[in-house]
């Protein structure tokens, strides 16, 4: 659909304020989901990051990998084991999450941003010490291997990254104290990462429309909830399964100074710029 001049450039003066209050400011974006899977999608939010980061806006891409860990070790005959939704990490499958996260998913979205003419530097929570972990246990006091709980955040490196006009794209692996590798959910180091950098903004791109009153129909999204309704809502089963640990992100990343977290529907193309410069926004708002 062409569109004519004059919208054309309504919609660029409607974009204008957003553009001058990010000015300058950081954006922390967690990346997943069915963006990083759907090669349409992909595209879009490559073009959308390239654009922000072009108008004066430093964004930070954080992403895991998930499937495609799962894929690899499928390929390697290495079986995947699940404790209580949290994936069991021995030391050949830590290998496989360093190599896969740090290396190809890494390397293959710098080389799409590269593809979209913005200049990005691949980095892991390993280097510079930017991630420290210490080993995580499940809830019942399980041993998950080679999983980490962040316990410091050096943003050094990223901050160096953004100073020299580049775009950091951050895998999610940690060096431990022990000097062992741990593998960190990528969402809670996302939230710790933007906390870190003081980011205006912390985005995380999902799979749903945002946070539902009924989470089976998508006309009751919520568009901007005060974390101190967060308890509550939880009391009332509004947020649960799932979303539990994604909000409990937002939340912490409000509370250690971000100024707002949203949670976007990823499946909707270009839903990064709808929510950083329109005044509606997209998804569900934390603050």
């Amino acid at each position: 659909m062409e569109i004519s001049n004059n919208i054309r450039a309504k919609v660029l003066i409607d974009a204008l304020p957003y553009i001058q209050k990010y000015n300058d400011k950081i954006v922390v974006v967690k990346y997943g989901g069915n963006a990083m899977t759907n090669d349409e999608l992909k595209q879009a939010v490559m073009s959308d990051i390239v654009l922000l980061s072009l108008v004066g806006i430093k964004v930070v891409l954080v992403h895991g990998g998930g499937p495609e860990i799962s894929d690899t070790l499928k390929r390697l005959g290495i079986e995947s084991r699940f404790i209580n939704g949290l994936r069991y990490t021995d030391k050949e499958t830590i290998d496989v999450v360093k190599m896969v996260l740090a290396g190809k998913v890494n390397k293959e979205l710098v080389a799409l941003l590269a593809e979209h003419k913005g200049t990005a530097v691949g980095l892991c929570g390993i280097d510079g010490k930017m991630l420290t972990a210490e080993r995580a246990e499940g809830e019942n006091g399980e041993d998950l291997g080679y999983v980490g709980n962040i316990t410091r955040v050096n943003v050094k490196p990223i901050m160096d990254t953004l100073n020299n006009g580049c775009i950091p794209v951050i895998a999610t692996v940690a060096s431990g104290t022990d000097g062992s590798t741990y593998n960190v959910n990528a969402d809670t180091a996302a939230s710790r990462i933007a906390a870190e950098l003081g980011a205006e903004n912390l985005i995380l791109m999902t799979d749903i429309a945002g946070l539902l009153r009924n989470k089976d129909d998508p006309n009751t999204l919520i568009p901007f909830v005060n974390v101190s309704e967060v308890p509550f809502m939880k009391r009332q089963g509004i947020i649960s399964g799932g979303m539990i640990p994604k909000i409990d992100c937002c939340v912490e990343a409000v509370r250690r100074g971000v100024k707002k977290t949203s949670i976007i529907d990823g499946r909707v193309p270009h839903s990064i710029l709808i929510e950083i410069l329109s005044k509606a926004g997209i998804g569900t708002q934390f603050k």
